[in-house]
């Protein structure tokens, strides 16, 4: 074994985060060959006695050995045949040094559920970059007091201070920005704008309940605080409005004097005065809250900037087919690619593992620094995000928290996993793992998941 652990705290990751994004402040950076990424640090739970950080991580290192797929074998199909898992589990696992596929067994195209996401960020990260925000504009409308909202796409926008993301740009403070450009005259109307984004609201092969069921919301250019209802709502389900770009509008309204009356759709006149505009936090940090808490709304939005940037129509159709157009651009081969949405909600979507463990190791490569919140973003096992809740005991993956960051995915049916590790050895390795035909439930094919990535942490595999 090279190098040694310090309590939970591994070696990780050919990755660093060196630099904060000039607006914003989000921190983000260039993965370097062979140095460490700076994980944030563990959000302790309630009683919890905090383990002893050290002063120094060690780095990850492309000198460590490679494991091999004889070794991977043995140590991963046992796992693989639970009976939590049903009757097909797809598992890839390539070397992110070298890009080097070490492992695949049952690959065929599956449906990835929100792994999905991982694909969505690296292709917004790559069409806009991590320091581009989302602007919501306020113009004149055709008579005088008239102000017309329109939607930039900033699904993160909130009324005030009591919004669900953190940083976001706020509709209070366009309300200055228009009052101060009207001067003497008072706003009198408000029109919303919805013009950027086309075609259906709720996405392909999405179960019936997911309209209302909470997890996601009208995919719409204009909405507050992911269209909750509730913006302190921030962690699984929570209530949305049947038409956020309404509910949004209404607001603004409200903060600039006027009744939910004088609000109507339409459109920007032609060559309109701009009033004020807000915008988003950067790029990098929408991706990572996106990643770390599985938000729909977020990723259904940000793959329709994809096909805007693209010029594609902003649907999600013509999102789909910009975000397979990005990884092509990436040099990433897309065989297996079959995506319908952002989110990974439809049970249309297909992906190979192979292509989201691509997708990850080309994340890594020194010339691809534009990508590095795709891992800022994972949630880190047993500590943040998705997985604050997993690989908490010995039965399901425990020895493998702090060491794997990955991103989940659950749909009925579906369970998956993809992410990285660094294993005994300090080798990196990217790692996807779909069951997509579980019978026993989520809970126990999320634990046979865990576990199969503990083994992978844990052993050389050589």
């Amino acid at each position: 074994m090279a190098g040694g652990r310090h309590g939970l705290w591994p070696r990780i990751v050919a990755l660093v985060v060196a630099t904060a994004a000039a607006a914003g402040g989000a921190w983000f950076g260039a993965p370097l060959a062979a140095s460490a990424l700076v994980v944030p640090p563990p959000v302790w739970r309630e009683g919890s006695a905090p383990a002893p950080v050290p002063s120094v991580l060690e780095a990850a290192t492309d000198q460590a050995p490679i494991p091999t797929s004889a070794g991977l074998k043995a140590a991963l199909n046992p796992l693989m045949s639970a009976a939590a898992l049903g009757g097909h589990t797809a598992v890839s696992v390539v070397d992110v040094a070298t890009g080097q596929q070490l492992f695949t067994s049952g690959d065929r195209a599956s449906t990835p559920a929100s792994t999905t996401k991982i694909v969505t960020a690296a292709a917004v990260l790559a069409a806009r970059g991590p320091t581009y925000q989302l602007r919501t504009r306020a113009v004149a409308g055709q008579t005088p007091g008239e102000v017309v909202l329109i939607g930039g796409g900033d699904p993160t926008l909130t009324a005030g201070a009591n919004g669900t993301y953190p940083g976001a740009a706020r509709l209070d403070d366009l309300a200055g920005q228009v009052r101060a450009s009207l001067g003497e005259t008072a706003p009198t109307r408000v029109v919303y704008d919805t013009s950027l984004f086309t075609g259906a609201l709720f996405g392909p092969g999405w179960d019936a309940d997911i309209p209302t069921g909470g997890f996601a919301a009208a995919v719409t250019p204009l909405m507050l605080n992911g269209g909750r209802i509730n913006p302190k709502q921030t962690k699984g389900a929570a209530q949305r409005y049947d038409k956020p770009e309404l509910a949004a509008a209404q607001a603004f309204a409200k903060v600039l004097g006027l009744p939910s009356s004088a609000v109507s759709a339409g459109a920007a006149p032609a060559g309109a005065s701009e009033l004020g505009h807000v915008d988003s936090p950067p790029l990098a940090r929408l991706v990572e809250v996106m990643l770390s808490e599985s938000d729909n709304v977020l990723a259904e939005v940000l793959a329709r900037h994809v096909a805007i940037a693209r010029g594609q129509p902003a649907t999600f159709d013509g999102a789909a087919t910009a975000m397979k157009a990005a990884l092509g651009e990436l040099g990433i081969p897309t065989e297996g690619y079959g995506l319908v949405d952002g989110s990974g909600l439809s049970r249309n979507d297909r992906l190979t593992a192979t292509l989201l463990t691509l997708v990850l190791a080309a994340a890594a490569r020194a010339d691809q620094a534009q990508l590095h919140a795709v891992f800022s973003g994972l949630p880190t096992a047993g500590y943040s995000g998705t997985l604050r809740d997993r690989y908490i005991t010995a039965t399901a993956g425990a020895s493998a928290a702090g060491n794997a960051r990955a991103k989940t995915g659950t749909l009925t049916g579906v369970s998956s996993v993809a992410g990285i590790v660094v294993d005994a050895d300090g080798r990196t390795l990217a790692f996807a793992v779909i069951s997509d035909a579980v019978t026993k439930g989520s809970v126990a094919a999320e634990a046979s998941l865990d576990r199969l990535v503990a083994v992978l942490a844990g052993c050389g595999c050589r």
